[in-house]
């Protein structure tokens, strides 16, 4: 009842207006969120151009990366998910869209068929890429554990807090190449209690997939910790282009 007096109150007097076209109601209507393109299969993470995978989680180029394949929902280049992520990691972050793109991920595997890669019960976790005590001060909350929160709710998975920790505060990313953003990384992550994720199958979930230099670390820092696999899961990748 305090929850259904709570909406009320926040509907009546705080009204949420669409994003996209500035109808009240929804964060983002139902019209504009049937627009966003979700993707249809998996693709190798480290390949500029995409290419479209069958069985294996990255080409026969970059198989010796640590991270074993990339789930994402959509593109970066759509207008709409990179302005619905901006409000979200950046002012005036907004929590509430949490929802629909965690909802975005879920229509992708659903669209995929791919839901079988949860299969394995108590085996497989989701662990959110963690952020520095800082940065997360800042903002309130860390988006990455919001998405996996709605994520491991809806797909019956376990969520792991807590145990993939950042022990190091980085520059920003934005604007380096995978080179630098690599070194910037590296030696960021620690596993606090290895024994939570021996022979598991991982599923590490973050905003955004650039170069995957950030998720490629984390999957080493897992793999080293004793995890069986390590999979990505982002709402978009950049870039995802065909020339």
């Amino acid at each position: 009842m305090l929850e259904n007096l709570r909406k009320t109150f926040l509907d009546t007097f705080l009204p949420q207006f669409c994003l996209n076209c500035d109808k009240e109601g929804e964060i983002i209507c139902s019209n504009c969120f049937s627009l966003i393109e979700i993707c249809d299969f998996v693709y190798c993470p480290f390949c500029k151009k995409p290419q479209r995978l069958l069985k294996k989680g990255v080409c026969a180029n970059h198989h010796r990366h640590f991270l074993d394949g990339l789930h994402f929902a959509t593109s970066y280049q759509d207008r709409l998910v990179k302005k619905m992520l901006a409000n979200f990691k950046y002012e005036p972050y907004l929590k509430t869209l949490a929802l629909p793109l965690a909802s975005l991920i879920i229509a992708y595997f659903i669209k995929s068929k791919n839901t079988m890669v949860f299969t394995s019960g108590e085996n497989s976790v989701f662990i959110p890429i963690p952020l520095n005590k800082t940065k997360k001060r800042k903002r309130g909350f860390n988006q990455a554990e919001l998405l996996s929160e709605v994520l491991a709710e809806y797909f019956n998975v376990s969520l792991l807090r807590n145990v993939l920790l950042k022990i190091k505060k980085t520059p920003s990313q934005v604007g380096l190449s995978y080179e630098q953003r690599k070194e910037n990384v590296r030696a960021t992550f620690l596993v606090k209690n290895p024994g939570l994720i021996a022979s598991k199958k991982i599923f590490s979930i973050d905003d955004v997939f650039t170069t995957g230099a950030t998720m490629e670390e984390a999957a080493r820092v897992l793999k080293q910790a004793g995890a069986q696999s390590v999979w990505g899961i982002t709402v978009a990748r950049e870039p995802l282009t065909s020339n």
